[in-house]
């Protein structure tokens, strides 16, 4: 008996397809299968098969990753776990969560509120993306400013190895120094260490209040100034966005609105909880000083318009055409940096560049506008990642590495940490089995 007939006799399997994602990467021909178990210990035998018969694995969730992780090629098999979708506890004393890798981020939240709680990270792709891909990837989003990306929710883990062994991680409690902190090195391994099979995640009070200000600015140096400065004063906003001239136009011409005659640059904050009040007026005090235009609202309609333009920015860019997703990091620091040298390299390779940013945590994402992906449009995205590097930053702050940047990671971390990464892959994966080819 072969190997695909061995693993349908144990899970489902679906013949082979085109497994990508959101990146544009594509595989290298059909994968050899898809295997969609819908139970932990149908995960361990798919693996255990795997390992046996040494074929390659590609875990996937909802297929939403933006740096290829989960792109399978010819000879992989793919792991779908989007079939693990339970929430399986929300415990309100502790103020936990226990779910399946399947679950929607979205999904959880809701599930949260309904006992005065919250899941804090808040990925754009929450209604879509899992949380078994939020953990892989370490996913980000607007609130991280204030409540760190997915690695600060996760508690525990529930993982699967290259050989089909069960491990747990963590624990249900805030504190706990038992041991390495396994936990953090399975967050963010984009599944080239283990196959996460469940998460206690750490959910947060809901705020009583979240108030919501926007202010317009000449230029968008005018704009990340304003940003350092609430750092520099210790302001603590729940999000501060930021968005450039082009990413304003774009939105006015899809959506039929103004922004871009308020200024050339827009940024959005909130602030929430008990002193949210008192937050968001030295938040308005310090983008009002050089601002064009500036508002602040406390009720939920009018704090949704002033975050129309933030949420809009992405489906507008698409909607004229595709778009290379990128994700660079730079210390907070040099955020007006990073637009100019964003702005120059537009210039250069004669690209259009739209950039918006978590300028809390000086994460930007330059988003380059194309109709036919060319040697100017790969130029411009290496330049990208070299500008991060030069400023100190990082190739990647939320999205991964996966097969898109693992070049980059080269540059970025040395020879010798990634020896070290080698060395921790191989002694939980020594076939080279899980998700090869991506991460590093």
């Amino acid at each position: 008996m072969g190997f695909l007939d061995e693993l349908r006799a144990v899970v489902p399997v679906l013949p082979a397809s085109a497994a990508g994602d959101r990146s544009g990467v594509a595989g290298d021909g059909l994968p050899l299968a898809i295997a969609r178990p819908d139970t932990v210990d149908g995960v361990r035998a798919v693996l255990r098969l795997a390992s046996a018969h040494g074929v390659p694995v590609v875990p996937r969730g909802a297929g939403t990753g933006l740096a290829g992780g989960a792109v399978a090629g010819r000879g992989e098999l793919v792991l779908d776990v989007s079939g693990l979708d339970r929430i399986v506890e929300i415990d309100p004393v502790d103020a936990l969560a226990v779910v399946e890798p399947g679950v929607r981020t979205a999904e959880l939240d809701r599930a949260a509120q309904a006992f005065g709680l919250r899941y804090a990270p808040d990925p754009a792709s929450a209604e879509i993306s899992t949380i078994g891909g939020n953990i892989a990837t370490n996913a980000g989003g607007m609130r991280c400013v204030k409540y760190g990306v997915t690695r600060e929710a996760v508690l525990g883990l529930d993982v699967v190895l290259a050989d089909g062994r069960l491990i747990r991680t963590g624990r249900r409690t805030l504190k706990g120094v038992a041991g390495l902190d396994l936990t953090s090195l399975f967050v963010g391994s984009e599944g080239t260490l283990g196959v996460v099979v469940g998460a206690t995640l750490r959910l947060r009070p809901l705020p009583g209040r979240t108030l919501t200000a926007a202010a317009a600015f000449d230029s968008v140096t005018a704009a990340a100034r304003a940003c350092a400065e609430l750092t520099r004063q210790r302001r603590e906003p729940s999000v501060l966005e930021l968005l450039d001239g082009a990413t304003l136009e774009v939105i006015d011409r899809a959506q039929g609105t103004d922004l871009a005659a308020r200024g050339g640059a827009l940024v959005i904050a909130q602030a929430d909880g008990p002193a949210a009040e008192e937050e968001i007026t030295a938040i308005a005090k310090v983008l009002a000083e050089e601002a064009t235009w500036s508002e602040w609202s406390g009720d939920a309609e009018s704090a949704e318009r002033l975050l129309f333009a933030r949420r809009m920015a992405l489906p507008s860019i698409e909607r004229f055409g595709r778009a290379l997703i990128e994700d660079i990091c730079v210390p907070r620091s040099r955020l007006a940096e990073a637009f100019a040298g964003v702005s120059r390299i537009a210039a250069t390779h004669g690209v259009r560049i739209y950039s918006f940013a978590h300028a809390g945590d000086g994460n930007l994402h330059p988003i380059v506008g194309y109709e036919t992906l060319d040697a100017a449009v790969r130029r411009a995205g290496d330049d990208l990642f070299a500008l991060a590097l030069d400023l100190g930053g990082t190739v990647t702050g939320e999205h991964g590495v996966g097969l898109l940047k693992r070049d980059w990671l080269a540059r970025e971390a040395g020879p010798e940490v990634l020896s070290v990464q080698a060395a921790v892959k191989a002694a939980l994966d020594p076939q080279g089995i899980l998700n090869p080819g991506k991460a590093f």
